[in-house]
């Protein structure tokens, strides 16, 4: 009788069934608060390099649909005033950074001689909201799957190393909890890294970094159109993070309506296991095969870009602190 086996280069090589059981109960263990945002993204990380994932071909879907859904639920836990005072403090530094940003990466990709419309991936990436950004991008300039897939792997691998460095660097410089949910925001690619290194940071640096986080998503929709313009597509789609405005929905429901305040613990409890999971999925995904189709002059420039967005965004906000 043929053993179904794994055929992909995994560390262990074992039958599909025995794959799908290990994957599902530490799937279910991150179900529980015992296991931390970056601790879930480190787990998805070794199973999905040691035995491999054994939903691969869902695991986009499912972490994109979680990761709204996560989101929408942690705007439960939000004050509208509150929300709208981090966001009039962040939009200078979300305008200037973005253009930093995008402008930087353009030379350091002509620099490394990446492929363009990698490049611009990756610098959208950065300057925006990650993955999202890229999803959004990606059509407009009619990029192929591999271009796409490459400013994926580099925006993930970074995000992944962000998760766990920034919190420590917040803590070492000593950094406020408004400073650090600020900084999160602007120099950290995704929103599942920004809600995780929050989130362990405290409850103030999360609300703060959420709302930023979002409020510089919905520049996806002005880049997109001026990307089209670069790139001459006018037939490009530009899609639109909707979901935003479920998170501000929540909000509004947290601060005027108290039925729904009773309820909020709960709503952003379950929100954070959603994001858990989400950040192990994420993980699970980023097996050896993504990090080598990267290729090591698109890792270069966006390691270049994210440092000098980091390093620069820091510099600005302990200055005007």
């Amino acid at each position: 009788m043929k053993t179904n086996s794994i055929s992909k280069p995994y560390f262990i090589r074992i039958n599909t069934t025995l794959q799908q059981v290990i994957f599902v109960l530490l799937l279910f263990l991150c179900l529980f608060p015992v296991i931390s945002p970056p601790i879930a993204l480190l787990l998805g990380l070794v199973v999905g390099n040691l035995s491999g994932h054994p939903f691969l071909h869902l695991n986009h879907k499912a972490t994109n649909i979680l990761l709204q859904v996560s989101v929408v639920g942690l705007g439960f836990g939000m004050n509208v005033h509150s929300a709208v005072s981090a966001g009039k403090e962040g939009f200078l530094f979300t305008i200037g950074s973005i253009i930093a940003t995008i402008t930087l990466g353009s030379l350091l990709g002509k620099w490394f001689k990446v492929q363009k419309k990698t490049s611009h991936l990756i610098s959208c990436g950065t300057a925006i909201c990650g993955g999202s950004a890229i999803a959004a991008i990606a059509p407009v300039i009619k990029s192929n799957e591999k271009e796409t897939s490459v400013a994926l792997g580099v925006i993930f691998i970074l995000n992944s190393i962000a998760l766990f460095v920034f919190p420590i660097i917040g803590h070492w410089l000593q950094l406020s909890q408004t400073d650090f949910g600020m900084w999160c925001a602007i120099a950290i690619h995704d929103t599942s890294s920004v809600v995780g290194a929050a989130s362990k940071y405290g409850t103030e640096a999360l609300q703060v970094a959420t709302t930023v986080k979002l409020a510089r998503a919905l520049w996806i929709v002005p880049v997109a159109l001026i990307t089209a313009v670069v790139f001459k597509n006018k037939t490009g789609k530009v899609k639109i993070p909707y979901f935003i405005g479920l998170f501000i929905l929540a909000m509004i429901c947290n601060t005027y309506f108290s039925p729904v305040a009773i309820a909020t613990p709960y709503l952003v409890s379950i929100a954070k296991i959603g994001l858990t999971v989400t950040l192990f999925l994420i993980g699970a995904g980023l097996n050896s095969s993504v990090l080598k189709s990267v290729g090591l002059l698109p890792l270069l420039q966006g390691v270049l870009l994210w440092i000098s967005i980091a390093v620069g965004t820091l510099v600005a906000i302990m200055s005007f602190s």
